[in-house]
């Protein structure tokens, strides 16, 4: 009976499949993923994220503490979001994460000797240090971005966060740095963030995975996993267990929200969005 529940649980909470084989000593030395990336439909992601909506930080948190899993997924809180509409709460984030994974670049940070600086900053973007997961960006994905977190690098900026929402990306997470922060503010983008940056990529980092499990304040986030942030800061669901902790969360937010809503009327405040 033991092992069955033990099946069970890992069937549920690890998302992030292993490898069930040994790998030979020659795929090793070639690089093996040794995690796999489960692929789901817009479909399953649509029925998915209805299960979230309206849910905050604080709700998804006590349903991971319900569905046995306390503390899990609550990234570091130092990542934060960049701007906050107090009003209509508008940087507030549910999607689907979409990962990308960018590593410091060992390559020259410069050009050459006599090389333009235009010409070699293209070729590093469109070489090394490129957008690959745009085209397959849907909408609410989350790109969630792996960074070179010493580094003074603005991998996300005005222009570019921009085209991604375009595209359907509602929020987009980083342990890093961003720039052009003032105009993604005025653009309404939704940004969660560890610093401000200035920097280009090239010459400081280069792409090195996309739509694989990576690790991000403290956290596994694999492909699929839900992505729930405001201004409490960010919280990574695995999907596995999702739609359970969706249930639980949705019980909190409605036990919540009646609450207050009773202190709002017996105070004569004006309802806000929070306790409709």
């Amino acid at each position: 009976m033991r092992t069955v529940l033990l099946a069970v649980f890992i069937y549920l909470f690890i998302p992030c499949i292993s490898h069930t084989q040994t790998p030979d000593n020659n795929a090793l030395e070639k690089g093996m993923n040794l995690l796999e990336t489960k692929v789901y439909t817009d479909k399953e992601n649509e029925r998915i994220l209805r299960q979230y909506e309206g849910l905050r930080v604080a709700d998804v948190s006590d349903g991971l503490d319900r569905a046995g899993l306390p503390g899990v997924g609550l990234v570091d809180p130092a990542i934060h979001p960049d701007w906050v509409d107090r009003e209509n709460l508008s940087h507030c984030i549910r999607g689907i994460a979409l990962t990308v994974r960018y590593v410091p670049t060992q390559r020259p940070d410069r050009p050459a000797p006599g090389e333009d600086f235009s010409r070699w900053e293209g070729n590093f973007y469109n070489a090394y240090s490129s957008e690959a997961f745009t085209s397959i960006i849907r909408p609410g994905h989350v790109i969630v971005i792996d960074d070179v977190e010493e580094k003074d690098i603005g991998s996300i900026g005005s222009n570019n966060i921009l085209g991604w929402h375009k595209r359907g990306a509602v929020g987009v997470v980083t342990d890093a740095s961003a720039r052009d922060t003032d105009e993604v503010a005025l653009e309404k983008v939704p940004l969660y963030l560890l610093r401000k940056g200035r920097g280009i990529r090239p010459g400081r980092n280069e792409i090195e995975s996309v739509n694989r499990p990576m690790e991000i304040g403290g956290v596994l986030v694999c492909p699929g996993d839900v992505v729930v942030a405001d201004g409490d800061g960010v919280v990574i669901v695995p999907r596995g267990v999702a739609e359970e902790v969706a249930k639980y969360a949705q019980a909190v937010l409605k036990e919540d929200k009646a609450g207050r809503r009773a202190l709002y009327e017996s105070l004569e405040m004006p309802l806000d969005k929070t306790v409709q």
